[in-house]
């Protein structure tokens, strides 16, 4: 069986990091370098980073910054944010980012993540789908600036996996961001059974009952913490966290 990973998604503001509920109410939490050190101590399967207001603030990644992560990190070390030219994605390779994650350049410049693919690999890109139910309606995916993207959740899915070519998918449930209440494992399931890649899933977990039944229930390929990745438990302070790995291997 391939190794079901469990990654810290940490989310960047470009000052520190923080933690929000559902996409909203950042609250910090500490400094990154610090956190990547106690990650490599626990010897976490990988990392991933998102600048949540890079693209917001039409703003690049802050290179050097990103450059102090990387040679920090320990563990294949992943980074989301701001990223809209090849050579963007050339410098992230070059800093030791092993996998750079898009969201918004999907809808600005898809033939710019197809020229990556083409060179380096399906491999070193992730595509993150952000998803929620509206008001009325079914699950749709969503844009990082918040707009509903025209097609539904699997024809989504389909197109960044079979037109793009992208390596892997991360599976944002909008709704459950910060909630410790789950995964969204009705979509997932749906997802994982629709694409051939490798699919992360994310926002919600607030347990290792959690982990188990996403990575072995719905069998996804890997699960990404955040809540439980900072803190030391639903409504309690700051703690870089990690699960302990014996307790999420199925029975």
């Amino acid at each position: 069986m391939a190794l079901k990973r469990i990654i810290p998604c940490l989310l960047y503001d470009g000052n520190g990091l923080v933690k929000t509920v559902k996409f909203k109410n950042p609250s910090y939490i500490g400094d990154p370098i610090n956190a990547i050190k106690i990650y490599n101590d626990k010897e976490v399967d990988e990392l991933i980073l998102i600048d949540i207001n890079a693209t917001k603030q039409k703003r690049k990644p802050n290179f050097d910054k990103i450059a102090d992560m990387a040679s920090e990190a320990f563990m294949p070390f992943a980074y989301g944010g701001g990223v809209k030219t090849f050579d963007d994605f050339t410098k992230l390779y070059t800093l030791g980012v092993e996998k750079v994650v898009v969201n918004s350049l999907i809808q600005e410049n898809p033939e710019v993540i197809k020229k990556v693919v083409a060179h380096y690999g399906a491999q070193a890109v992730v595509a993150c789908i952000d998803f929620k139910k509206p008001l009325f309606g079914s699950k749709s995916p969503y844009s990082y600036a918040g707009h509903k993207i025209k097609q539904n959740l699997l024809d989504y899915a389909s197109y960044l996996a079979n037109d793009l070519g992208v390596g892997e998918l991360m599976l944002y449930s909008v709704d459950n961001d910060g909630t410790w209440e789950g995964y969204d494992y009705e979509a997932t399931g749906q997802i994982l059974n629709h694409v051939d890649i490798p699919v992360i899933a994310c926002g919600g977990c607030g347990s290792t009952a959690d982990l188990k039944k996403v990575l072995y229930d719905t069998n996804a390929n890997a699960a990404a913490i955040g809540s439980m990745a900072v803190y030391s438990k639903k409504g309690m302070g700051v703690l870089i966290n990690f699960p302990n790995r014996e307790l999420v291997i199925k029975e």
